[in-house]
């Protein structure tokens, strides 16, 4: 069972390098907003049910995942590096994997704001991740969030041997999907 954590700061390209690094291995994509723009239709994320319900659906993709014959998974996140509990929340998925003998992999992508900014009105985006298809928020969201949050690690923060960190500011995400596939042997 392979498990490739794609992470970095919102519009940073999770998703699409996903979804083409999907195509080029077979692995199934779960990017975070699947089960964000499930549950928003009945609490918003930002509320205590919204976390809850979001989270509990997470976990149990997760585990029925690991428990499957499935080759693998790809899942997106967008990590606080400065937030104690979203590093107690990786640790918990990656267990999930790792108990059942399979292998993660990290993958931290980063870009500058400019590029993310564009990346944020981009089609694909929009149509996938409905409720980012406000830009004013989403760009206010962007923002705030980087006064409050580290979305990015400390170089050699993190030491797993597994781990790729790609400056994809001018990179496609096909490009990316390539180099994520080559460096893991996917």
């Amino acid at each position: 069972m392979k498990f490739v954590l794609i992470f970095g700061p919102q519009a940073v390209g999770k998703m699409t390098v996903g979804q083409e690094l999907a195509n080029l291995t077979g692995l199934r994509l779960f990017h975070n907003h699947m089960t964000i723009d499930l549950v928003n239709p009945f609490f918003d994320y930002s509320t205590k049910e919204g976390k809850r319900l979001v989270h509990l659906f997470r976990m149990e993709i997760f585990e029925a995942v690991a428990k499957s014959n499935l080759e693998g998974m790809i899942f997106t996140y967008v990590w606080a590096f400065n937030h104690q509990p979203d590093w107690d929340y990786v640790d918990k998925v990656c267990n999930i994997f790792e108990a059942r003998g399979g292998t993660v992999y990290f993958v931290e992508l980063e870009a500058n704001l400019n590029e993310r900014l564009e990346r944020n009105k981009s089609p694909n985006r929009l149509a996938n991740k409905p409720t980012k298809r406000n830009i004013e928020w989403s760009e206010n969201d962007m923002r705030l969030s980087m006064e409050k949050y580290r979305l990015n690690s400390y170089d050699g923060e993190i030491t797993r041997k597994e781990y790729i960190r790609i400056n994809n500011t001018n990179m496609s995400a096909e490009e990316v999907a390539k180099v994520i596939k080559e460096r893991f042997n996917l």
